[in-house]
Protein backbone atom coordinates (compact mmCIF):
# COMPACT_ATOMS: atom_id res chain seq x y z
CA UNK A 1 0.00 0.00 0.00
CA UNK A 2 2.62 1.96 1.03
CA UNK A 3 4.51 1.71 -2.70
CA UNK A 4 1.24 2.41 -4.59
CA UNK A 5 0.81 5.52 -2.59
CA UNK A 6 4.86 6.10 -2.98
CA UNK A 7 3.80 5.79 -6.64
CA UNK A 8 1.27 8.04 -6.70
CA UNK A 9 2.82 10.81 -5.10
CA UNK A 10 5.78 10.22 -7.29
CA UNK A 11 3.73 10.43 -10.38
CA UNK A 12 1.98 13.39 -8.81
CA UNK A 13 5.46 15.30 -8.16
CA UNK A 14 6.20 14.49 -11.62
CA UNK A 15 3.15 15.43 -13.43
CA UNK A 16 3.06 18.78 -11.13
CA UNK A 17 7.29 19.30 -12.09
CA UNK A 18 5.78 18.58 -15.91
CA UNK A 19 3.45 21.22 -15.72
CA UNK A 20 5.44 24.02 -13.80
CA UNK A 21 8.44 23.26 -16.32
CA UNK A 22 6.17 23.53 -19.49
CA UNK A 23 4.84 27.15 -17.50
CA UNK A 24 8.18 28.04 -17.78
CA UNK A 25 9.06 27.19 -21.32
CA UNK A 26 6.19 28.97 -22.18
CA UNK A 27 6.73 31.92 -20.28
CA UNK A 28 10.53 31.99 -22.05
CA UNK A 29 9.34 31.30 -25.50
CA UNK A 30 6.79 34.23 -24.78
CA UNK A 31 9.49 36.37 -24.24
CA UNK A 32 11.44 35.23 -26.79
CA UNK A 33 8.77 36.25 -29.51
CA UNK A 34 8.45 39.25 -27.88
CA UNK A 35 12.20 40.41 -28.47
CA UNK A 36 12.18 39.05 -31.81
CA UNK A 37 8.87 41.23 -32.58
CA UNK A 38 10.63 44.61 -31.13
CA UNK A 39 13.60 43.44 -33.34
CA UNK A 40 11.78 43.68 -36.49
CA UNK A 41 9.94 46.63 -35.44
CA UNK A 42 13.02 48.58 -35.22
CA UNK A 43 14.42 46.52 -38.24
CA UNK A 44 10.87 48.00 -40.28
CA UNK A 45 11.16 51.72 -38.78
CA UNK A 46 15.06 51.76 -40.22
CA UNK A 47 14.25 50.61 -43.66
CA UNK A 48 11.45 52.95 -43.45
CA UNK A 49 13.62 55.72 -42.21
CA UNK A 50 16.12 54.55 -44.47
CA UNK A 51 13.97 54.46 -47.54
CA UNK A 52 12.47 58.17 -46.51
CA UNK A 53 16.16 59.33 -46.26
CA UNK A 54 17.00 57.88 -49.53
CA UNK A 55 13.68 59.18 -51.46
CA UNK A 56 14.88 62.56 -50.23
CA UNK A 57 18.04 61.97 -51.56
CA UNK A 58 16.97 61.24 -55.26
CA UNK A 59 14.64 63.86 -54.92
CA UNK A 60 17.31 66.40 -54.34
CA UNK A 61 19.51 65.12 -57.29
CA UNK A 62 16.09 65.03 -60.06
CA UNK A 63 15.89 68.92 -58.99
CA UNK A 64 19.68 69.51 -59.20
CA UNK A 65 18.79 67.23 -62.86
CA UNK A 66 16.24 69.62 -63.88
CA UNK A 67 17.74 72.91 -62.79
CA UNK A 68 20.67 72.01 -64.53
CA UNK A 69 18.66 71.12 -67.97
CA UNK A 70 16.34 73.88 -67.55
CA UNK A 71 19.78 76.27 -67.24
CA UNK A 72 21.14 74.27 -70.33
CA UNK A 73 18.37 75.13 -72.30
CA UNK A 74 17.90 78.59 -71.19
CA UNK A 75 21.74 78.94 -72.34
CA UNK A 76 20.92 77.55 -75.73
CA UNK A 77 17.61 79.91 -75.79
CA UNK A 78 19.80 82.81 -75.48
CA UNK A 79 22.06 81.81 -77.83
CA UNK A 80 20.25 80.77 -80.49
CA UNK A 81 18.11 84.30 -79.84
CA UNK A 82 21.45 86.20 -79.80
CA UNK A 83 22.32 84.52 -83.25
CA UNK A 84 18.78 85.11 -84.68
CA UNK A 85 19.10 88.62 -83.55
CA UNK A 86 22.28 88.62 -85.30
CA UNK A 87 20.98 87.49 -88.45
CA UNK A 88 17.94 89.48 -88.75
CA UNK A 89 20.24 92.68 -87.90
CA UNK A 90 22.78 91.16 -91.12
CA UNK A 91 19.27 90.88 -93.30
CA UNK A 92 18.09 94.30 -92.29
CA UNK A 93 21.48 96.13 -93.36
CA UNK A 94 21.15 93.83 -96.89
CA UNK A 95 17.49 95.06 -97.27
CA UNK A 96 18.42 98.32 -96.48
CA UNK A 97 21.47 98.45 -98.72
CA UNK A 98 19.32 96.82 -101.39
CA UNK A 99 16.86 99.70 -101.27
CA UNK A 100 19.59 102.34 -101.42
CA UNK A 101 20.53 100.71 -104.31
CA UNK A 102 17.35 100.72 -105.92
CA UNK A 103 16.79 103.92 -104.96
CA UNK A 104 19.71 105.16 -106.97
CA UNK A 105 18.78 102.95 -109.25
CA UNK A 106 15.14 104.50 -109.63
CA UNK A 107 16.75 107.64 -109.48
CA UNK A 108 19.33 107.05 -112.70
CA UNK A 109 16.17 105.32 -114.69
CA UNK A 110 14.28 108.81 -113.79
CA UNK A 111 17.29 110.92 -115.19
CA UNK A 112 17.70 108.16 -118.35
CA UNK A 113 13.89 108.98 -119.00
CA UNK A 114 13.74 111.86 -118.71
CA UNK A 115 16.67 112.31 -121.08
CA UNK A 116 14.62 109.73 -123.16
CA UNK A 117 11.93 112.37 -123.39
CA UNK A 118 14.07 115.50 -124.30
CA UNK A 119 15.50 113.59 -127.30
CA UNK A 120 12.36 111.85 -127.96
CA UNK A 121 11.12 115.44 -128.25
CA UNK A 122 13.71 116.63 -130.75
CA UNK A 123 13.36 113.04 -132.65
CA UNK A 124 9.96 114.49 -133.48
CA UNK A 125 10.91 117.95 -134.33
CA UNK A 126 13.72 116.50 -136.62
CA UNK A 127 11.42 114.37 -138.30
CA UNK A 128 8.21 117.12 -138.76
CA UNK A 129 11.43 119.19 -140.19
CA UNK A 130 12.72 116.18 -142.60
CA UNK A 131 8.83 116.18 -143.87
CA UNK A 132 8.55 119.83 -144.76
CA UNK A 133 11.92 119.70 -146.23
CA UNK A 134 10.52 116.36 -148.70
CA UNK A 135 7.74 117.81 -149.04
CA UNK A 136 8.83 121.08 -150.43
CA UNK A 137 11.10 119.12 -152.31
CA UNK A 138 8.72 117.13 -154.19
CA UNK A 139 6.79 120.17 -154.47
CA UNK A 140 9.97 122.02 -156.15
CA UNK A 141 10.47 119.01 -158.60
CA UNK A 142 6.70 119.21 -159.73
CA UNK A 143 7.22 122.34 -160.64
CA UNK A 144 10.18 122.09 -162.42
CA UNK A 145 9.08 118.78 -164.31
CA UNK A 146 5.62 120.12 -164.73
CA UNK A 147 4.33 116.53 -163.40
CA UNK A 148 2.57 115.59 -160.28
CA UNK A 149 4.05 113.05 -158.43
CA UNK A 150 1.10 110.10 -159.81
CA UNK A 151 1.53 111.08 -163.35
CA UNK A 152 5.75 111.21 -162.91
CA UNK A 153 5.45 107.35 -161.10
CA UNK A 154 3.08 105.97 -164.13
CA UNK A 155 5.20 107.69 -166.73
CA UNK A 156 8.74 106.19 -165.09
CA UNK A 157 6.76 102.53 -164.56
CA UNK A 158 5.60 102.81 -168.82
CA UNK A 159 9.17 103.22 -169.29
CA UNK A 160 10.46 100.74 -167.41
CA UNK A 161 7.77 97.76 -168.84
CA UNK A 162 8.98 97.05 -172.49
CA UNK A 163 12.85 96.99 -170.46
CA UNK A 164 11.68 95.00 -167.80
CA UNK A 165 10.35 92.53 -170.07
CA UNK A 166 13.21 91.35 -171.93
CA UNK A 167 15.11 91.44 -169.31
CA UNK A 168 12.64 88.59 -168.05
CA UNK A 169 13.01 87.30 -171.55
CA UNK A 170 16.82 86.88 -170.78
CA UNK A 171 16.67 86.16 -167.52
CA UNK A 172 14.25 83.17 -168.44
CA UNK A 173 16.10 82.16 -171.25
CA UNK A 174 19.71 82.23 -169.45
CA UNK A 175 17.81 80.51 -166.23
CA UNK A 176 16.77 77.47 -168.70
CA UNK A 177 20.30 76.59 -170.35
CA UNK A 178 21.81 76.98 -166.82
CA UNK A 179 18.92 74.39 -165.49
CA UNK A 180 19.97 71.99 -168.30
CA UNK A 181 23.41 72.44 -167.89
CA UNK A 182 22.69 71.78 -164.04
CA UNK A 183 20.76 68.81 -164.29
CA UNK A 184 23.47 67.09 -166.38
CA UNK A 185 25.23 68.22 -163.77
CA UNK A 186 23.52 67.55 -160.70
CA UNK A 187 22.70 63.83 -162.22
CA UNK A 188 26.33 63.06 -162.53
CA UNK A 189 27.18 64.26 -158.59
CA UNK A 190 24.53 62.13 -157.36
CA UNK A 191 25.98 58.97 -159.65
CA UNK A 192 29.55 59.99 -158.23
CA UNK A 193 28.15 60.48 -154.41
CA UNK A 194 26.47 57.33 -154.46
CA UNK A 195 29.72 55.50 -156.11
CA UNK A 196 31.77 57.32 -153.51
CA UNK A 197 29.29 56.06 -150.61
CA UNK A 198 29.00 52.60 -151.52
CA UNK A 199 32.66 50.74 -151.42
CA UNK A 200 32.60 47.24 -152.16
CA UNK A 201 35.63 44.88 -153.46
CA UNK A 202 35.19 42.46 -155.61
CA UNK A 203 37.54 39.80 -157.11
CA UNK A 204 37.39 36.85 -159.31
CA UNK A 205 36.57 33.53 -158.58
CA UNK A 206 37.74 30.34 -160.45
CA UNK A 207 35.46 27.50 -161.42
CA UNK A 208 37.75 24.87 -159.54
CA UNK A 209 38.15 24.00 -156.06
CA UNK A 210 41.82 22.82 -154.25
CA UNK A 211 41.52 20.58 -151.55
CA UNK A 212 44.65 19.79 -149.38
CA UNK A 213 45.87 16.54 -148.43
CA UNK A 214 47.80 15.44 -145.27
CA UNK A 215 50.35 13.40 -147.32
CA UNK A 216 50.49 11.88 -150.63
CA UNK A 217 49.19 8.53 -149.09
CA UNK A 218 45.46 10.28 -149.13
CA UNK A 219 44.78 10.23 -152.85
CA UNK A 220 45.52 6.04 -152.94
CA UNK A 221 42.61 6.43 -150.31
CA UNK A 222 40.61 8.51 -152.41
CA UNK A 223 41.10 6.57 -155.69
CA UNK A 224 40.31 3.60 -154.21
CA UNK A 225 40.22 -0.04 -155.19
CA UNK A 226 39.79 -0.13 -158.84
CA UNK A 227 38.91 3.32 -159.01
CA UNK A 228 35.04 2.72 -156.90
CA UNK A 229 35.90 5.40 -154.25
CA UNK A 230 36.30 8.15 -157.05
CA UNK A 231 33.68 7.02 -159.26
CA UNK A 232 31.36 6.91 -156.40
CA UNK A 233 32.14 10.75 -155.35
CA UNK A 234 31.68 12.02 -158.91
CA UNK A 235 28.73 10.07 -159.52
CA UNK A 236 27.22 11.42 -156.24
CA UNK A 237 28.29 15.41 -156.62
CA UNK A 238 28.57 15.45 -160.43
CA UNK A 239 31.94 17.21 -159.89
CA UNK A 240 35.62 16.01 -161.57
CA UNK A 241 38.48 15.01 -159.49
CA UNK A 242 41.36 15.38 -160.68
CA UNK A 243 44.25 14.36 -159.02
CA UNK A 244 47.50 14.73 -160.51
CA UNK A 245 51.53 15.37 -159.81
CA UNK A 246 50.30 18.40 -157.40
CA UNK A 247 51.94 17.98 -154.32
CA UNK A 248 49.50 17.27 -151.25
CA UNK A 249 45.84 18.46 -153.19
CA UNK A 250 43.51 17.53 -155.20
CA UNK A 251 41.46 19.39 -157.68
CA UNK A 252 37.39 19.93 -158.03
CA UNK A 253 36.43 20.88 -161.03
CA UNK A 254 32.75 21.69 -161.83
CA UNK A 255 30.63 24.12 -163.93
CA UNK A 256 28.11 24.18 -160.96
CA UNK A 257 29.14 26.03 -158.11
CA UNK A 258 27.09 24.47 -155.86
CA UNK A 259 27.89 21.01 -156.70
CA UNK A 260 31.77 21.91 -156.31
CA UNK A 261 31.07 23.14 -152.83
CA UNK A 262 29.14 20.12 -151.87
CA UNK A 263 32.05 17.72 -153.07
CA UNK A 264 34.81 20.02 -151.39
CA UNK A 265 33.08 19.87 -147.80
CA UNK A 266 31.98 16.17 -148.31
CA UNK A 267 35.83 15.25 -149.57
CA UNK A 268 37.56 17.24 -146.43
CA UNK A 269 35.16 15.63 -143.80
CA UNK A 270 36.00 12.14 -145.64
CA UNK A 271 39.76 13.00 -145.50
CA UNK A 272 39.24 14.14 -141.48
CA UNK A 273 37.12 10.95 -141.17
CA UNK A 274 40.28 8.48 -142.46
CA UNK A 275 37.46 6.14 -143.46
CA UNK A 276 36.96 6.23 -147.27
CA UNK A 277 34.54 3.65 -149.13
CA UNK A 278 31.60 4.12 -150.94
CA UNK A 279 29.04 3.68 -148.55
CA UNK A 280 30.86 6.15 -146.20
CA UNK A 281 31.09 8.74 -149.42
CA UNK A 282 27.60 8.53 -149.48
CA UNK A 283 26.65 9.52 -146.00
CA UNK A 284 29.19 12.12 -146.25
CA UNK A 285 27.87 13.91 -149.38
CA UNK A 286 24.34 13.64 -148.07
CA UNK A 287 25.58 15.52 -144.92
CA UNK A 288 27.73 18.45 -147.34
CA UNK A 289 24.36 18.80 -148.85
CA UNK A 290 22.78 19.50 -145.68
CA UNK A 291 25.34 21.63 -144.60
CA UNK A 292 25.77 23.55 -147.74
CA UNK A 293 21.59 24.36 -148.03
CA UNK A 294 22.33 25.65 -144.37
CA UNK A 295 25.17 27.78 -145.60
CA UNK A 296 23.16 28.96 -148.67
CA UNK A 297 20.42 29.93 -146.21
CA UNK A 298 22.86 31.86 -143.64
CA UNK A 299 24.11 33.53 -146.72
CA UNK A 300 20.63 34.94 -148.26
CA UNK A 301 19.48 35.73 -144.53
CA UNK A 302 23.34 37.71 -144.33
CA UNK A 303 22.47 39.44 -147.63
CA UNK A 304 19.20 40.80 -147.00
CA UNK A 305 20.11 41.85 -143.34
CA UNK A 306 23.10 43.74 -144.88
CA UNK A 307 20.99 45.42 -147.65
CA UNK A 308 18.21 46.59 -145.63
CA UNK A 309 15.71 44.41 -147.30
CA UNK A 310 12.59 42.83 -145.42
CA UNK A 311 10.25 40.60 -145.42
CA UNK A 312 11.06 38.30 -148.62
CA UNK A 313 9.83 35.13 -148.89
CA UNK A 314 12.16 32.15 -147.36
CA UNK A 315 12.13 30.11 -150.81
CA UNK A 316 13.91 33.78 -152.45
CA UNK A 317 16.06 33.88 -149.54
CA UNK A 318 17.15 30.51 -150.35
CA UNK A 319 18.01 31.59 -154.10
CA UNK A 320 19.58 34.59 -152.76
CA UNK A 321 21.69 32.33 -150.82
CA UNK A 322 22.55 30.66 -154.21
CA UNK A 323 24.12 33.64 -155.43
CA UNK A 324 26.53 33.09 -153.26
CA UNK A 325 28.24 30.32 -155.27
CA UNK A 326 27.70 32.28 -158.80
CA UNK A 327 30.01 34.62 -160.32
CA UNK A 328 29.84 36.17 -163.59
CA UNK A 329 32.84 37.66 -165.23
CA UNK A 330 34.71 37.28 -161.89
CA UNK A 331 32.36 38.98 -160.07
CA UNK A 332 30.50 37.17 -157.04
CA UNK A 333 26.96 37.26 -157.44
CA UNK A 334 25.75 37.63 -154.53
CA UNK A 335 28.11 40.35 -153.62
CA UNK A 336 27.05 42.04 -156.64
CA UNK A 337 23.47 42.32 -155.79
CA UNK A 338 24.24 43.65 -152.28
CA UNK A 339 26.15 46.72 -153.83
CA UNK A 340 22.83 47.45 -156.40
CA UNK A 341 20.81 47.04 -153.95
CA UNK A 342 23.40 50.02 -151.40
CA UNK A 343 23.60 52.12 -154.59
CA UNK A 344 19.95 52.04 -155.79
CA UNK A 345 18.87 53.18 -151.94
CA UNK A 346 21.52 56.09 -152.54
CA UNK A 347 20.56 57.14 -155.91
CA UNK A 348 16.73 57.09 -154.60
CA UNK A 349 17.91 59.50 -151.04
CA UNK A 350 19.05 61.90 -153.45
CA UNK A 351 16.22 61.80 -155.90
CA UNK A 352 13.65 61.25 -153.72
CA UNK A 353 11.93 58.28 -154.72
CA UNK A 354 11.00 54.48 -151.80
CA UNK A 355 14.33 53.84 -150.70
CA UNK A 356 13.35 50.43 -149.66
CA UNK A 357 11.39 49.58 -152.56
CA UNK A 358 14.40 50.50 -154.68
CA UNK A 359 17.10 48.32 -152.56
CA UNK A 360 14.46 45.18 -152.66
CA UNK A 361 14.15 46.07 -156.84
CA UNK A 362 18.13 46.34 -156.60
CA UNK A 363 18.78 43.03 -154.62
CA UNK A 364 16.33 40.76 -156.39
CA UNK A 365 17.48 42.31 -159.99
CA UNK A 366 19.70 38.86 -160.97
CA UNK A 367 18.06 36.47 -158.88
CA UNK A 368 17.42 34.73 -162.01
CA UNK A 369 20.81 33.80 -161.98
CA UNK A 370 20.90 31.31 -158.94
CA UNK A 371 18.69 28.79 -161.54
CA UNK A 372 19.67 29.78 -164.72
CA UNK A 373 21.99 26.66 -164.92
CA UNK A 374 18.97 24.65 -163.94
CA UNK A 375 16.26 25.85 -166.49
CA UNK A 376 15.92 27.11 -170.15
CA UNK A 377 15.84 31.01 -170.53
CA UNK A 378 18.03 34.16 -169.54
CA UNK A 379 18.44 35.19 -166.41
CA UNK A 380 15.82 38.38 -166.88
CA UNK A 381 13.14 35.99 -167.38
CA UNK A 382 13.73 33.57 -165.24
CA UNK A 383 13.91 36.61 -162.69
CA UNK A 384 10.78 37.90 -163.80
CA UNK A 385 9.14 34.30 -163.31
CA UNK A 386 10.30 34.14 -160.07
CA UNK A 387 9.72 37.44 -158.80
CA UNK A 388 6.07 37.08 -160.03
CA UNK A 389 5.76 33.30 -158.75
CA UNK A 390 6.42 35.01 -154.79
CA UNK A 391 4.05 37.72 -155.45
CA UNK A 392 6.54 40.78 -155.73
CA UNK A 393 5.59 44.17 -156.55
CA UNK A 394 4.87 45.00 -160.56
CA UNK A 395 7.69 47.39 -159.88
CA UNK A 396 9.89 44.83 -158.57
CA UNK A 397 9.32 42.35 -161.42
CA UNK A 398 9.49 45.54 -163.77
CA UNK A 399 12.64 46.71 -162.54
CA UNK A 400 14.30 43.20 -163.16
CA UNK A 401 12.60 42.77 -166.71
CA UNK A 402 14.28 46.07 -167.85
CA UNK A 403 17.26 46.38 -166.05
CA UNK A 404 19.40 44.91 -169.49
CA UNK A 405 17.46 47.20 -171.83
CA UNK A 406 14.75 43.69 -172.63
CA UNK A 407 11.54 46.08 -172.35
CA UNK A 408 10.96 49.52 -171.51
CA UNK A 409 11.22 50.84 -167.64
CA UNK A 410 7.88 51.72 -166.25
CA UNK A 411 8.98 53.70 -162.93
CA UNK A 412 12.21 55.32 -161.38
CA UNK A 413 13.03 52.50 -159.76
CA UNK A 414 13.89 50.44 -162.93
CA UNK A 415 15.50 53.37 -164.16
CA UNK A 416 17.83 53.29 -160.92
CA UNK A 417 18.30 50.02 -161.09
CA UNK A 418 19.78 49.85 -164.66
CA UNK A 419 22.07 52.80 -163.46
CA UNK A 420 23.69 50.89 -160.17
CA UNK A 421 23.78 47.56 -162.47
CA UNK A 422 25.84 49.18 -164.82
CA UNK A 423 28.15 51.12 -161.82
CA UNK A 424 29.04 48.15 -159.97
CA UNK A 425 29.98 45.88 -162.98
CA UNK A 426 31.82 49.13 -164.88
CA UNK A 427 33.06 50.34 -161.84
CA UNK A 428 37.39 49.76 -161.75
CA UNK A 429 38.10 46.56 -159.53
CA UNK A 430 34.73 45.01 -160.26
CA UNK A 431 35.62 42.52 -162.78
CA UNK A 432 37.97 40.05 -164.13
CA UNK A 433 40.68 41.23 -161.24
CA UNK A 434 41.98 37.98 -158.66
CA UNK A 435 42.12 38.68 -154.98
CA UNK A 436 46.07 37.82 -155.43
CA UNK A 437 46.20 41.02 -157.88
CA UNK A 438 43.59 43.12 -155.79
CA UNK A 439 45.82 43.12 -153.02
CA UNK A 440 49.30 43.00 -154.61
CA UNK A 441 48.01 46.30 -156.27
CA UNK A 442 46.96 47.63 -152.78
CA UNK A 443 50.42 46.62 -151.58
CA UNK A 444 52.66 48.42 -154.08
CA UNK A 445 50.47 51.32 -153.65
CA UNK A 446 51.20 51.33 -150.51
CA UNK A 447 54.82 50.58 -151.09
CA UNK A 448 55.49 53.49 -153.44
CA UNK A 449 53.73 55.85 -150.62
CA UNK A 450 55.79 54.42 -147.76
CA UNK A 451 59.10 55.14 -150.02
CA UNK A 452 58.79 59.53 -149.69
CA UNK A 453 60.68 60.94 -147.35
CA UNK A 454 58.73 62.89 -144.87
CA UNK A 455 55.71 60.34 -144.69
CA UNK A 456 54.69 58.53 -141.43
CA UNK A 457 52.34 56.30 -143.17
CA UNK A 458 49.55 56.04 -145.92
CA UNK A 459 46.30 53.70 -146.48
CA UNK A 460 45.01 52.31 -149.85
CA UNK A 461 41.29 52.61 -149.24
CA UNK A 462 38.28 52.89 -151.70
CA UNK A 463 39.47 49.13 -152.89
CA UNK A 464 42.59 51.03 -154.26
CA UNK A 465 41.03 54.30 -155.54
CA UNK A 466 42.34 56.38 -152.79
CA UNK A 467 45.57 56.32 -151.07
CA UNK A 468 45.47 58.91 -148.00
CA UNK A 469 48.89 59.70 -146.58
CA UNK A 470 49.90 61.18 -143.40
CA UNK A 471 52.59 62.90 -143.52
CA UNK A 472 55.64 63.91 -140.52
CA UNK A 473 54.96 67.95 -139.51
CA UNK A 474 58.17 68.32 -139.16
CA UNK A 475 59.44 67.09 -142.15
CA UNK A 476 57.19 68.36 -144.50
CA UNK A 477 55.34 71.83 -145.09
CA UNK A 478 52.15 73.50 -146.61
CA UNK A 479 53.91 73.56 -149.85
CA UNK A 480 55.84 70.43 -149.55
CA UNK A 481 52.35 68.62 -149.32
CA UNK A 482 51.43 69.75 -152.56
CA UNK A 483 54.99 68.82 -154.22
CA UNK A 484 54.55 65.27 -152.79
CA UNK A 485 51.00 64.72 -153.66
CA UNK A 486 52.10 65.41 -157.66
CA UNK A 487 55.53 63.42 -157.10
CA UNK A 488 53.27 60.25 -155.63
CA UNK A 489 50.82 60.54 -158.41
CA UNK A 490 53.84 60.41 -161.13
CA UNK A 491 55.56 57.60 -159.60
CA UNK A 492 51.94 55.72 -159.59
CA UNK A 493 51.33 56.62 -162.77
CA UNK A 494 54.46 55.79 -163.90
CA UNK A 495 54.91 52.18 -161.91
CA UNK A 496 51.28 50.58 -161.40
CA UNK A 497 48.63 49.55 -163.51
CA UNK A 498 45.27 50.12 -162.57
CA UNK A 499 41.60 51.03 -163.88
CA UNK A 500 40.49 54.14 -164.15
CA UNK A 501 42.25 56.78 -161.74
CA UNK A 502 43.99 57.09 -158.07
CA UNK A 503 42.97 60.02 -155.75
CA UNK A 504 46.22 60.88 -153.78
CA UNK A 505 45.45 63.07 -150.44
CA UNK A 506 48.11 64.39 -148.68
CA UNK A 507 47.14 64.90 -144.52
CA UNK A 508 49.33 67.20 -142.49
CA UNK A 509 48.45 66.80 -139.17
CA UNK A 510 50.13 68.61 -135.76
CA UNK A 511 49.07 67.21 -132.62
CA UNK A 512 50.47 67.99 -128.88
CA UNK A 513 49.76 66.08 -126.03
CA UNK A 514 50.05 66.33 -122.17
CA UNK A 515 48.87 64.58 -119.13
CA UNK A 516 47.31 65.95 -116.14
CA UNK A 517 48.27 64.04 -112.73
Amino acid sequence: MEVVITIVVAIACFAVAFFIGKRISDMQHAKDDAEKMDSAEKKARKIVDDAIEEGNAKKREALLEAKEENLKARNDLEREISERRSEVSKNERRVQQKEENLDRKLESCEQKEQALVKRDEELRKKQSDLDKLHQQRIQELERISGLTRDQAKKTLLESLEADVHLDAAKLVKETLAAAKEDANKKAKDILVTAIQKCSADHVAEATISVVQLPNDDMKGRIIGREGRNIRTLETLTGVELIIDDTPEAVVLSAFDPVRREIARVALEKLIVDGRIHPSRIEEMVNQAKKEVDNTIREAGEEAALEAGVHGLHPELIKLLGRMKFRTSYGQNGLKHSIEVAELCGLLAAEVGVDVRMAKRAGLLHDIGKAVDREREGSHVQLGVEIAKKYKEDPIIVNAIASHHGDVEPESLIACLVQAADTISAARPGARRETMEAYTQRLTQLEEITNSFKGVEKSYAIQAGREVRIMVIPEQVDDAGMVLLARDVAKKIEAEMKYPGQIKVNVIRESRVTDYAK
